[in-house]
């Protein structure tokens, strides 16, 4: 049986490209006149003029504290308001006559998600036959089956390649080996740190679960010492990348070099607190835009840390990849009693357009807070300092110095903002 889910996983990058660029006019136009919301942060856009990268990183990024900030607006306006904040183009009310909500979930916020009708809506099937799950195989589905939708995400993609799944859901540890003992999964899906929990149970009671060979895991950070932890026990797991509002964003294979982005989605990695693309390989925060109708998020800012890896995956899968999760892009902190913004210090560098990166970084003791911008720049005019620390100052109404770096000298890890003070 083939290693890839279907065709599209080998297409040539270029054909998958022109493909995603063709499809997204008709995905904008439909997110302007069927999303409120995104058609009020899209007024004025021609969508039929968005046919290139560069077009559609001109469009604004959508952040997660947005889509809360209106759902509560809605919620606020009394019965009868948006549960979904404009956001989605489908309700419960047109699931008899065509495409309405067949679930809806609460993420923590409260934040409201639709799921419609297509099958493996949040097209988690391709993670889940990456990670080695195929058709007659029984997974034991560890993730939440109440409030969140990562239940239903996880079932409805193995359903989608002929999986049979056991609803353990979360918790109730003891009952959950037992069914894993009694039914013999081939393989489990859920978190890392429950599977390492069940195995370590199993352990201590002595019992067989040596049948459970593969796992897909979600959810939290899989460190490479857990993922030779389970090898050692038997237990191939990959990781796949997915949020509550996009489905699956990106999954790992069995060369385990990065993750190897989803076929539905156009993933940006953006200077953070800006919408800005960044080079191939610069750690940014990763933006998306998914081409589900239903819930037509365009530009959408997980807020969540990522570089592009060069190259493509030794499996023969095409498609771009990213490294994984690298830490939270929202580097807000507090100076003297002052929010500082990473979207601040972009647009230091938007009044001052021939510096390169920058990094601005606060130390010193509680109290005694001190604020420092390093700039990366070759040549350095005469006054450009002052120009810059006044600009600081104007923004954020706050001092800070000035200091210069050379060109690539800063780390590459997607910080705007180092908050280096001591809490002791």
């Amino acid at each position: 049986m083939s290693e890839f889910y279907d065709a599209l996983e080998q297409r040539d990058p270029a054909v998958r490209e022109a493909a995603l660029l063709a499809a997204l006019p008709a995905r904008v136009a439909h997110a302007q006149a069927r999303s409120s919301a995104m058609g009020e942060l899209l007024a004025g856009v021609n969508a039929a003029a968005i046919t290139s990268r560069d077009a559609l990183a001109r469009l604004p990024v959508v952040r997660k504290h947005e889509l809360l900030e209106r759902q509560q607006h809605s919620r606020q306006s009394g019965p009868g308001g948006d549960p979904f904040g404009g956001f989605s183009a489908i309700g419960w009310e047109g699931l008899k006559a065509s495409r309405g909500a067949r679930r809806v979930f609460q993420s923590p916020g409260p934040i409201y998600e639709p799921e419609g009708t297509a099958a493996d809506y949040w097209r988690m099937a391709r993670a889940i036959w990456a990670a080695g799950f195929r058709p007659g195989d029984l997974a034991h589905c560890s993730f939440s089956y109440h409030l969140t939708p990562a239940g239903s995400m996880m079932e409805t993609g193995a359903h989608a390649i002929g999986c049979t799944t056991f609803a353990g859901g979360v918790g109730n540890t003891e009952l959950q080996l037992q069914a894993v003992a009694e039914l013999a999964p081939q393989g489990y899906i859920g978190t890392p740190s429950f599977l390492k929990i069940l195995i370590d149970k199993a352990a201590e009671g002595g019992v067989n679960v040596a049948g459970m060979r593969k796992a897909l895991v979600s959810g939290e950070a899989f460190p490479p010492s857990l993922r030779d932890w389970l090898l050692e026990r038997g237990v191939a797991a990959y990781q796949a990348y997915a949020t509550a509002d996009l489905g699956l964003i990106a999954y790992e294979t069995s060369a385990r070099e990065g993750l190897v982005i989803d076929e539905g989605v156009l993933v940006e990695i953006v200077r953070p607190g800006t919408g800005d693309p960044v080079p191939d390989g610069e750690v940014g925060e990763l933006v998306v835009t998914t081409l589900n109708p239903d819930y037509p998020l365009i530009r959408f800012g997980t807020g969540d840390l990522s570089a592009v890896l060069a190259g493509h995956c030794p499996t023969g899968r095409t498609n771009r990849r990213i490294k994984g999760w690298m830490g939270r892009a929202d580097q807000t902190t507090k100076v003297r009693g002052m929010f500082v913004h990473p979207g601040q210090v972009a647009e230091v560098g938007r009044r001052h357009p021939e510096l390169g990166r920058l990094r601005l970084v606060v130390e010193g003791e509680m109290a005694n807070d001190r604020m420092t911008l390093k700039v990366e720049l070759g040549q350095v005019p005469e006054g450009l300092a002052e120009r810059v620390a006044h600009s600081v100052r104007d923004i954020t109404k706050l001092r800070a110095d000035v200091v210069w770096c050379t060109p690539n000298s800063l780390p590459n890890d997607g910080k705007v903002i180092e908050d280096a003070r001591s809490y002791q």
